[in-house]
């Protein structure tokens, strides 16, 4: 993926909504001394490139899941991104890169409960052909999760 250009107003654009992602863009727009058209033009442009989106965020250990773990799993080199697109597919998976090092994937998952956990491994993990071992890290405690990070500086 190439790398997108973004300017001074793209990255106060994106600063701004880091504080509230509801910002009206007339705030914004206000704050940057433009027209609410200008941010909203930018802002369609950040999200059609692929640089901004809008979701919601939830935390899964305050709405029913007691159980995360991070999974790194070893698989059949030759076959790394079928594997990767299956085990994406489960609805426990809420995290999945292809990784270099002592594992092949890094797989985050969220669970009902520790049972859940076992049934996610045992039935759907390990289900998968080319699967050939997993560790298992289950999370006692999350002391710092972010979504929102700046930009790399531009003008280099």
């Amino acid at each position: 993926m190439a790398g997108i250009t973004l300017d001074k107003t793209d990255r106060a654009i994106i600063q701004a909504l880091k504080s509230d992602g509801r910002l009206p863009f007339s705030t914004i727009a206000s704050q940057l001394q433009v027209s609410p058209g200008m941010i909203r033009q930018r802002v369609q442009r950040l999200v059609d490139d692929g640089v901004l989106q809008f979701v919601a965020v939830t935390h899964p250990l305050r709405t029913g899941y007691h159980t995360m773990a991070l999974i790194g799993v070893k698989a059949d080199g030759h076959r790394l991104r079928e594997i990767a697109n299956q085990i994406a597919a489960f609805q426990e998976v809420i995290y999945l890169t292809i990784a270099s090092g002592a594992y092949n994937f890094l797989v985050e998952v969220t669970c009902i409960d520790n049972a859940d956990l076992l049934r996610f491994l045992s039935d759907k993990l390990y289900s998968v052909e080319g699967v050939r071992e997993a560790e298992t890290f289950i999370y006692l405690d999350i002391v710092k999760e972010i979504y929102a990070w700046d930009p790399p500086p531009g003008d280099r």
